[in-house]
């Protein structure tokens, strides 16, 4: 069976992890229980090793849909042919406590319901896991026809549990199977859950599926309410705010970048790497994106989580680029070589390396979102400060420094114009909160800093030949993170100079609504697509310029890139493919930020002045 394309799938999660539904109604992707933990279904990158669940109706030729219920992460897969319509229900519990808020650190459970909703219709279910990315051996053991063990090897090993609540099961070469006829309005459910020493499984209550269903229903429904935006394209930014929750976990504050490793940038390319983990980067983008929708809770534990870091700093100030959904530092790189990749893309990558490297546009990025949380959320302390300060100084020391940069090249360190414009950021926001809280400060050095930074973006960093702001010194490139200049105030929208950058970019990264990062080598080998996150960047821009008409046309085109159920990868390929990690949380925050700009700007074009 060919591999399903990356944007076939919808994707379902408890906010402790998230498992990828392909519209055959086919798990191929599920790290449990939590988001970085080792996978127990990856057909996504391997069909023969790699493991899934499959409930699908043996229909020849049905015609396959699948949509969420609106305002939830609940998915449904349709199957529509003459002799019937059949259709597969998927979500994970997510429990709610007395103040609406999710439990913390339950068993994850992933509820799976076929329903024939027309006609007498067959069904086959296998459920066939492989422990530890298929490293592990299982044992299956069968308690009764309806409940049946998978249980890694080894001390401690994990185990899983299958229930199925109305069907019997059998075990088949370690794998549980069921097939079943189900006519008109009639319902077969099945329940996999994470098997904890001395905890009760939620399944033996009474009508657990429709409970938990309506319970579940409702926790994203009522979350969903909470947002406060009311603009255009509401239904495509809802779903983006749901995508971004789901990527959030509940124990942590923390948000994983996607839920998902190996997938390619390139087909057959060795672009493939892991983005389970949470980056410093995303930290002012999130706080700006969760806010302007409404989100204060979820900005707050994401600031907690993200101050927990910044009290890790090393002694001298400096910070590491991207953690564990922990907090965890070590995220060492391996390949997973027994796996052939997705379509054959290798190699496949666990951990990542690039989170020793130096980057420091992660300081601006921070600096930024400690400012735009000490002006919507929590204002910042005493304590905080400090380590506000310590930061800061650190950059005003090190920001010379050349350093691999936000796309991570692994072709050596430059001195990046992004890296710079970020420390600017830095240094700025430190002074702005330092002026609007009357905190103390070494005000020569900071001032003298930003000014210095200042001046050399407009002289090192520009190309008086080309007209253009330059990727980095030595060079004469483009690079589509220039497109955030304005969004951090640092220019004008309208700066001549500016605008000489942006129809540059324009004329050489652009395609269509489409826009590429850059076109020059960067130590890796093989290609890759556009950045669906710079494609919002440059809407904001052209909003921003006073362009509206187009940035309204550009940003309605990149609506239409969405799968089929409003979800975004990094990249989309030559001819609008998904590629790398799905589904990127940067590239739905670019969205949510590009959509309120463009609808505040549309309403009221006098916010330009």
């Amino acid at each position: 069976m060919p591999y399903q394309p990356i944007e076939n799938y919808g994707v379902i999660g408890n906010l402790q992890t998230v498992a990828l539904v392909g519209m055959n109604a086919s798990i191929d992707f599920l790290s449990f229980p939590y988001f970085d933990s080792p996978t127990v279904f990856a057909a996504l990158l391997d069909q023969e090793k790699g493991g899934y669940f499959q409930l699908t109706p043996l229909i020849d030729g049905a015609r396959q849909k699948q949509l969420y219920l609106l305002d939830t992460n609940i998915l449904l897969s349709r199957f529509l042919a003459p002799e019937g319509v059949a259709e597969i229900s998927d979500f994970m519990p997510v429990s709610m406590r007395t103040d609406g808020h999710a439990e913390m650190d339950v068993p994850t459970q992933l509820v799976r319901r076929a329903k024939t909703v027309r006609g007498e219709l067959k069904y086959r279910m296998v459920c066939a896991p492989r422990f530890n990315y298929a490293r592990t051996p299982h044992r299956t053991e069968q308690r009764s026809d309806k409940e049946i063990l998978f249980i890694a090897e080894g001390d401690g090993g994990m185990v899983m549990r299958l229930r199925s609540m109305e069907v019997p099961m059998r075990v088949e070469n370690g794998d549980a199977v069921a097939e079943f006829t189900l006519h008109g309005e009639e319902r077969a459910g099945f329940v996999l859950e994470d098997v904890r020493e001395g905890e009760e499984s939620p399944c033996e209550a009474d009508h657990f599926i429709a409970s938990s269903f309506k319970e579940t229903m409702n926790f994203w429904r009522n979350w969903m309410e909470r947002s406060t935006y009311k603009g255009r394209w509401r239904e495509m930014v809802n779903r983006s705010a749901l995508t971004l929750k789901m990527l959030t976990s509940q124990k942590y504050g923390s948000i994983v970048a996607a839920p998902t490793f190996g997938l390619p940038e390139v087909v057959g390319g060795g672009r493939n790497w892991d983005y389970r983990y949470t980056w410093i980067r995303d930290a002012s983008f999130t706080l700006y994106g969760l806010n302007r929708l409404g989100y204060n809770d979820e900005a707050a534990a994401f600031m907690r989580w993200i101050e927990a870091r910044i009290r890790e700093m090393e002694p001298d100030g400096s910070l590491q680029l991207m953690y564990g959904i922990d907090g965890r530092h070590d995220l060492t790189e391996m390949s997973l070589d027994h796996f052939e990749g997705y379509r054959g893309s290798q190699p496949v990558r666990i951990g990542n390396g690039a989170y020793n490297q130096l980057q420091l546009d992660i300081y601006g990025e921070l600096m930024d979102s400690v400012y735009l949380f000490n002006k919507y959320g929590r204002p910042i302390d005493y304590d905080g400060w400090q380590d506000v300060t310590r930061l800061v100084n650190w950059v005003c020391k090190n920001y010379r420094q050349p350093d691999e940069g936000i796309w991570e090249v692994r072709g050596g360190k430059q001195e990046f114009l992004y890296s710079r414009l970020m420390c600017w950021v830095a240094v700025d926001r430190g002074i702005r909160l330092a002026e609007k809280r009357s905190f103390p400060t070494p005000p020569e050095t900071w001032f003298k800093t930003r000014n210095s930074i200042y001046n050399q973006i407009y002289t090192d960093f520009w190309d008086p030949k080309k007209n253009v702001f330059i990727q980095a010194l030595g060079h004469r490139d483009l690079d589509a993170s220039s497109l955030m200049m304005p969004l951090v105030r640092f220019l004008s929208p309208t700066d001549r100079r500016w605008m000489s950058t942006l129809r540059a970019i324009e004329k050489d990264l652009v395609e269509d609504s489409l826009v590429y990062r850059y076109r020059n080598d960067d130590g890796l080998s093989g290609g890759e697509g556009t950045f669906c996150m710079c494609s919002f960047w440059y809407v904001e821009c052209l909003a921003r310029s006073g362009d509206l008409e187009q940035a309204r046309y550009v940003f309605e085109k990149m609506l239409g890139y969405a799968n089929h159920v409003g979800l975004y990868s990094e990249e989309l390929g030559p001819s609008g493919e998904h590629l790398g990690n799905f589904p990127q949380a940067f590239t739905h925050l670019g969205l949510i930020s590009a959509a309120y700009n463009l609808n505040r700007l549309l309403d009221d074009p006098r916010a330009l002045v």
